[in-house]
């Protein structure tokens, strides 16, 4: 819960740091950006969505992979409203996903509610068919599979199971907020592709901890660094 409640309060701007975008490496399987796609697993639900087996920037399923800011598409060594790619410096100064005035860089809306595939980690990384869930997506996930807290090598997460007898481990990889990591072990906070509805310097996540899991925004600011786990639908 340490970095949902930090990223709650996280709203004034701070000084844009010179070194905020991580690099990337060259990719022969079709995706973006230099990783390579990862496996996925069919859970049996209602939709049919498949779901990848490990974390953008993962290496394994118990790996933390890769942090993105909401709308980002490369990890960065400082995540705050000045580096954030859409915004002028502040939570209420917003470039893009803005449907409130008050909320845009002079009275700026575009009232663009989804991430874009252009600004999807899971797209840009892993290449076309590969995206980030949407809000429904993950709560069709949590009321479709039955959830555990455990350890997979030695690394704290959930373990999600479906009807089918299939899982997927999700590891408590925390967030990234300013320079630091927080809640590794204790906590994960998974992006959704949905903006939040009540204010649009927030997004809708994935939060769960030891002993809870919920759809929320959770203190989901955009500007903070969290988990992305791709999808994609049924070939």
């Amino acid at each position: 819960m340490a970095f949902a409640a930090l990223l709650s309060v996280g709203l004034a701007s701070c000084e844009k740091d010179n070194d905020s975008t991580g690099g990337s490496n060259s990719n022969s399987n079709g995706g973006g950006s230099g990783q390579t796609p990862g496996d996925y697993v069919d859970l049996g639900l209602p939709s049919g969505l498949l779901w990848a087996t490990r974390n953008i920037g993962a290496e394994s399923p118990e790996d933390y992979g890769d942090y993105f800011a909401w709308g980002e598409t490369q990890p960065k060594s400082v995540y705050n409203w000045s580096t954030y790619r859409y915004c002028n410096g502040a939570f209420d100064q917003l470039t893009k996903y803005c449907y409130n005035s008050s909320y845009g860089y002079n009275g700026f809306t575009d009232n663009l509610t989804t991430l874009q595939p252009s600004d999807d980690a899971a797209t840009a990384n892993w290449g076309n068919g590969w995206r980030t869930p949407t809000m429904e997506e993950w709560q069709e996930l949590r009321d479709n599979t039955t959830s555990i807290w455990t350890t997979r090598n030695g690394v704290y997460g959930r373990l999600l199971t479906a009807s089918n007898g299939n899982s997927l481990f999700l590891p408590a990889a925390g967030g990234r907020s300013g320079s630091e990591l927080l809640g590794a072990g204790e906590d994960g906070d998974y992006w959704s592709a949905s903006l939040y509805s009540d204010y649009p310097n927030g997004a809708w996540c994935f939060y769960f901890s030891s002993g809870d899991q919920f759809v929320d925004d959770g203190g989901g600011r955009r500007n903070g660094g969290q988990s992305v786990r791709a999808v994609r639908s049924a070939r």
